[in-house]
C-alpha cells in the first residue's frame, strides 16, 4: 500500500525500520474518481498527495475564464519528482489561500500526509527534515528550468521536450490540457502531434 512511496523516499535518504514505522504511521490512502475535484482554488492546501496510481492535473483560471494546466501528476517510469505529488506547494508551505485547482483525470489512489504530520516528521526525524529539504530543492529546480524554457524555447522545442520527458501522457491527457501546459494553442499542438507521428 505504501511500497511505492517507500521506494521513492529510498532514492533520496536511507531510512531504518523504526524511522519508516514512524513515517508510515502518518500516512493514509485516499481514492478519487475520474472528474473529482481533489483541491479547490481558495482553499489552503493542507496535504501532500503522492500518486500511487492514476492521473491528475492542477490548473489555474485566467482572466478570460479559461483554465490553464499548471502541472500533470502521474507515477510511472517517466515521472519526475514534481509529477508524483499532487499539491499546490506554495499554499502548502505557507498555509495560505491556493491559486490552483487539482482534478482527477483518471481514478486515482494517493498516499496522503497532512501538513501537521509533515511538520511532526521534520521535528522528530533528522532524515525527515533532510528529505523535505531535498524535495524543496528539486521542486525549485524544476520550476526554475520550466519558466526559463517557457521564455527562451520555441513551441516546437517545448513539445519535443514534453515528448522526451513524458511520452506516456501524449495519448492519455486531453489535447487542450497539454496545449495549455505547453503554452500553445490546441491547433498548434495538433499540427505538432501529426508531424511527430509521421
Amino acid at each position: 500500500m505504501f511500497e511505492k512511496y517507500k521506494q521513492f523516499i529510498g532514492q533520496y535518504i536511507s531510512i531504518n525500520f523504526i524511522e519508516w514505522n514512524l513515517f508510515q504511521s502518518k500516512l493514509k490512502i485516499v481514492h478519487y474518481k475520474k472528474g473529482d475535484i481533489i483541491h479547490s482554488i481558495g482553499e489552503t492546501c493542507d496535504a501532500l498527495l503522492f500518486i500511487n496510481n492514476g492521473l491528475a492535473r492542477s490548473f489555474l483560471i485566467g482572466e478570460d475564464g479559461k483554465d490553464y494546466t499548471w502541472s500533470i501528476y502521474f507515477n510511472d517510469v517517466h515521472s519526475q519528482m514534481t509529477n508524483l505529488f499532487a499539491v499546490d506547494y506554495d499554499s502548502f508551505i505557507h498555509q495560505n489561500s491556493s491559486r490552483l485547482e487539482i482534478e482527477a483525470l483518471e481514478d486515482c489512489e494517493m498516499v496522503l500526509v497532512s501538513y501537521k504530520d509533515v511538520q511532526f516528521i521534520y521535528n522528530k526525524l533528522k532524515r525527515g527534515e533532510q528529505f523535505g529539504r531535498l524535495m524543496s530543492q528539486e521542486a525549485y529546480s524544476y520550476l526554475h528550468n520550466m519558466l526559463i524554457d517557457r521564455q527562451i524555447k520555441s513551441a516546437t522545442e517545448r513539445f519535443h521536450d514534453f515528448i522526451q520527458q513524458t511520452p506516456y501522457l501524449l495519448d492519455k491527457v486531453p489535447q487542450y490540457h497539454i496545449a495549455t501546459f505547453l503554452g500553445i494553442t490546441p491547433q498548434h499542438l495538433s499540427k505538432l502531434k501529426k508531424q511527430y507521428k509521421n
